[in-house]
Parts: structure tokens; C-alpha cells; sequence
């Protein structure tokens, strides 16, 4: 999100009219999206990317503005969302419970518009900062992708966001093949420009938002394919192997290729699957690895 015109605003209120002057007020500088029912608004918060804020009505029908944002809270996925309560409910104690849910603001009922403005803003603004702050910690100096920290924030998420549609969540683990004998043949700065090529050719392969290629670490990579099948993660896996290939980074002193390969295993599991947890995903993608290295290496395996 390069500046707060980008960002996206999830208007959630039982009542259409509250919504369209909402929207009427914001749709100028921000995208709008809106939900009349709570498991709607839960709903559009877990999509990929998910919206930079959510202006909640309390009093709805079914599922009220309070549950909403303690589920909302209390999901991994979406619990970085702030969240501002603009509601009819304007005692002092209904602000501070509203707060004490994990709100970031709250405005009552008949609002301001410049208010609602302001407040919005405000928060857009801090967001775009946390956002930033986060990219930084999430990024490998080296490499310039996604570090070992994101990756494992990912496939909690995911984990967690696939368990109510029941969708395929797949990973893949990569390996370079003989790196150690490129780094102390070729020397420190030539392994680092090698791992700087490899993790660019690896990125620039999936084409979704919603997947992750991170240095998990070392000369080892990962990718997080979520709502992925068996069939499309192989597919995947066998365009990164090739788009490694195709760098032609030469290296004499393997035994594997005349030029830098990888190994790629590859492990798809369903949430729902019995004892089996994100843990279990990344176990089973490294045994995989393990298979592909110990077959010969420059292969994708699958567990």
C-alpha cells in the first residue's frame, strides 16, 4: 500500500443508508467494501489481502458488533486489523467496553463527517506505518524477499483461514544443490550473489497475491501455496526448478549439474486432515526435500 488512496475500508452496518453515507463520506480516497451481516464481514476480513480497516456497527441482527470484533481478534489472520466501532451506543461505558474488545477508535451515532474523516485517516495513516515497520522485520537483508519470521506468520495464517472452507494448503521446501562447494570454491561474495539470483528466479515464479516464496534459511528457501492442490503444486514446483535452471550460474564443482540446480519437495495437506497441523505440513515438505537430495538431487519429490 503505497499511500492511503489504496487502502481498502470494510463499511460493516445492518442498515443500507448508514452504510451509503459511510461510503459516500470515504469512497473518494479509499476502496470500499461492505457487509450488512456479521459472518459476511468475517467473511471479507479472512480474504487475501484483507482490508486496512473495518468501521463496525454494533447493534445487528444475528451476530453483533461486539462478537464480531472478538472473533475478528482473535484470529491469527485478522486480528491486525483495526477496527473503529461507529455506533448509536454512546455511553461512556459502551466506549470503553468497545475499546477494551481490541477496538482502535469509536465514533457515536449521529457522526460528524469530518470527524469520520479525520479518525479514518488517522488510522489509514498509522497503519501504512505499522505496515512498513513490518515489511522491514518480515525481510531478508540479503535476498531482499520474505525472511524466516514472515514465512512462518504465513503458514500459520493460512492454516488457520483454511480450516472453515476446508481448501488444500500446499508447501514447498528447496534446497540449492552442493552450495557449500560453490561457496568455498567460488568464494563469499559470489555465494551471496548466487543466493541473491536464486531467491529473485524463485519469486518472480508464482503470480498470486496470495503466495509466498521466503528464505527459510542458509541456502534453503520455502513457498506457501495456499487453496493449492497436489497437481498444482507439482506444476509449480517444476517451473521454479526450471527457472533455476535457466539462470545458468555455472558451478564446476558439483556433481550434480554442470550449473546451480535445486531440490524441491513438495507436501500438500488439507487443515481438516486428522493430526495434522501446520507442524505436520512443514515435517512432511522436508522429508520430501530429503527424498529429492538423497534420489539425486535437481528433482522435485513429493510426500
Amino acid at each position: 500500500m503505497s499511500d492511503s488512496k489504496q487502502a481498502t475500508i470494510l463499511i460493516v452496518d445492518d442498515q443500507p443508508a448508514n452504510i451509503h453515507a459511510l461510503a459516500a463520506l470515504l469512497k473518494k480516497d479509499y476502496r470500499i467494501l461492505t457487509a450488512t451481516r456479521g459472518e459476511k464481514a468475517l467473511e471479507l476480513a479472512a480474504r487475501t489481502p484483507p482490508p486496512d480497516l473495518i468501521l463496525l456497527d454494533i447493534v445487528m441482527p444475528d451476530m453483533d458488533g461486539h462478537e464480531v470484533c472478538c472473533r475478528l481478534k482473535n484470529d491469527e489472520a485478522t486480528k491486525a486489523i483495526p477496527i473503529i466501532f461507529v455506533t448509536a451506543l454512546g455511553e461512556e461505558r459502551d466506549e470503553e467496553h468497545g475499546l477494551n474488545l481490541g477496538a482502535a477508535d469509536y465514533i457515536s451515532k449521529p457522526f460528524s463527517p469530518a470527524i469520520v474523516r479525520a479518525r479514518v485517516r488517522n488510522q489509514i495513516h498509522l497503519k501504512l506505518r505499522t505496515d512498513r515497520l513490518e515489511q522491514v522485520a518480515m525481510q531478508d537483508g540479503l535476498t531482499q524477499i520474505p525472511n524466516r519470521r514472515r514465512f512462518d506468520q504465513k503458514l500459520r495464517e493460512e492454516w488457520a483461514r483454511l480450516i472453515r472452507p476446508d481448501q488444500s494448503l500446499s508447501l514447498l521446501m528447496i534446497d540449492i544443490d552442493q552450495f557449500k562447494p560453490y561457496n568455498d570454491h567460488y568464494g563469499h561474495g559470489a555465494g551471496d550473489e548466487c543466493l541473491r539470483q536464486v531467491a529473485q528466479a524463485l519469486y518472480q515464479v508464482p503470480q498470486r497475491p496470495a503466495d509466498l516464496v521466503a528464505r527459510y534459511g542458509g541456502e534453503e528457501f520455502a513457498v506457501v501455496l495456499p487453496e493449492t492442490d497436489e497437481t498444482g503444486a507439482e506444476h509449480l514446483a517444476r517451473r521454479l526448478l526450471e527457472s533455476v535452471q535457466a539462470l545458468g550460474i555455472e558451478h564446476d564443482y558439483s556433481d550434480v549439474a554442470p550449473q546451480v540446480s535445486v531440490s524441491i519437495g513438495v507436501a500438500t495437506h488439507s487443515p481438516r486432515r486428522p493430526r495434522s497441523d501446520a507442524e505436520a505440513l512443514k515435517q512432511s515438505a522436508d522429508r520430501a526435500l530429503y527424498q529429492a537430495k538423497s534420489q539425486g538431487r535437481n528433482r522435485v519429490s513429493f510426500e
